[in-house]
């Protein structure tokens, strides 16, 4: 059985390029995901980690970008420590799809999990993710 959460938000008089700003600047990741720190160059093959503090507790969490086409589609690996050890099985794959409208963009993003109630979770945070992207882009 598969279970891929895909979570989707349309922002009305967005440009994809910045969308793709968003998802790559860590100043404004920093806004909208929870005080997350990202670090990475975005070069396919190059790690990414995810640093800061929630509900008291400091975290880094990692990954690797696995594929870029700017403006159009960002896929990741994703790793937390709350998955278990760092192995291969334990990462996720993370996709960020980013389609044009008329007005707008689509920002699409897709992660697997490991069973029907992550997947339900992640969901959720990537709603809450996406809707604090969409209340900082057209502020």
């Amino acid at each position: 059985m598969e279970y891929t959460s895909t979570s989707s938000i349309a922002i009305p008089n967005v440009t994809p390029e910045q969308i793709w700003e968003a998802l790559t600047n860590p100043e404004i990741v920093k806004q909208y995901f929870f005080g997350t720190t990202v670090e990475s160059d975005w070069q396919v093959g190059s790690p990414i980690t995810y640093s800061g503090e929630w509900e008291g507790k400091s975290y880094e969490d990692k990954g690797t970008v696995l594929e870029v086409e700017p403006n159009c589609k960002l896929v990741t690996s994703y790793w937390s420590v709350a998955f278990g050890p760092d192995t291969p099985e334990n990462r996720k794959t993370v996709t960020y799809e980013i389609t044009p409208t008329d007005g707008g963009t689509i920002l699409t993003i897709i992660q697997d999990n490991d069973n029907e109630s992550s997947k339900k979770h992640s969901e959720e945070n990537w709603n809450m993710v996406l809707d604090g992207l969409k209340k900082l882009l057209t502020k």
